[in-house]
Parts: structure tokens; sequence; C-alpha cells
């Protein structure tokens, strides 16, 4: 992990395409801007997990749809 510095209104640039900015510092909570293209889609952590969770659980039951079907 990288661990970097970054002061109010400071940025920092991932692959050229994505530019994350402090917009705001309060105590221990940090407010960010993130400004990446339509295509590169930006989630929280914990909503990621969320869909990872769903799509895996879709996965998993489809496959079992698909085997009832077999047989």
């Amino acid at each position: 992990m990288l661990a970097l510095s970054r002061r109010k209104n400071e940025s920092l640039v991932i692959d050229n395409h994505i530019e994350v900015t402090v917009l705001e510092i309060r105590g221990d909570q940090v407010k960010i801007g993130i400004s990446a293209p339509k295509e590169i889609p930006v989630y929280r952590k914990e909503v990621y997990l969320q869909i990872q969770e769903a799509n895996k659980a879709s996965a998993d039951h489809s496959g079992l749809e698909a085997l009832k079907k077999l047989l």
C-alpha cells in the first residue's frame, strides 16, 4: 500500500485517468472527491463487497439451476 500525505485541495492522479482530491478535513473524517471516466466504476468498499457477494450468490444459484435442468 502506498501512503501519501495530502492537504485540503491537493490531489493525486492514478493511471492518468483518475484524480482523487482532498475536499475537506474535519477531525478524523476526510471528504474526498474522485474524478474518473464513466466507464470506470467507483464504489465505497462496503458497497463493493456487497456487490461481490451478490454476484457470487447469483452465480452459485445459476449454476445449481443449470445442473438441475441437466438432470
